[in-house]
């Protein structure tokens, strides 16, 4: 067994095609990611990846959305969204293919 921190890994990407990575996988990527309230990600689209997020804890704006604790949130290729985190809010994205490029800024 051997211990390891989520701040080991860039934004908490844990397993996916990419550099550090616990798991090396080309079709899924992973991540667990902790935002402090008011934290923001700008407004992007995959367009090829689908991505689920799951809200852990906390509660967060998703577009035009609120999403809170327990709520899972499915994005398909092409649909562009944004995140702002309401409260202090924790999630685990998991998005397949694992494509590092494909995320475009809108």
């Amino acid at each position: 067994m051997k211990k390891h921190q989520i701040s080991e890994f860039f934004r908490g990407w844990i397993v996916g095609d990419f550099e550090p990575t616990m798991i090396k996988n080309s079709d899924i990527e992973v991540a667990v990611q902790n935002y402090a309230s008011g934290s923001i990600e700008p407004k992007h689209v995959h367009k090829i990846a689908r991505e689920i997020t799951v809200i852990v804890s906390g509660k967060a704006r998703m577009g035009n959305d609120i999403y809170v604790k327990g709520d899972i949130v499915d994005i398909p290729p092409g649909h562009s969204t944004s995140f702002e985190a309401l409260e202090d809010t924790t999630t685990v994205v998991i998005k397949t293919p694992s494509l590092p490029s494909d995320k475009y800024l809108v």
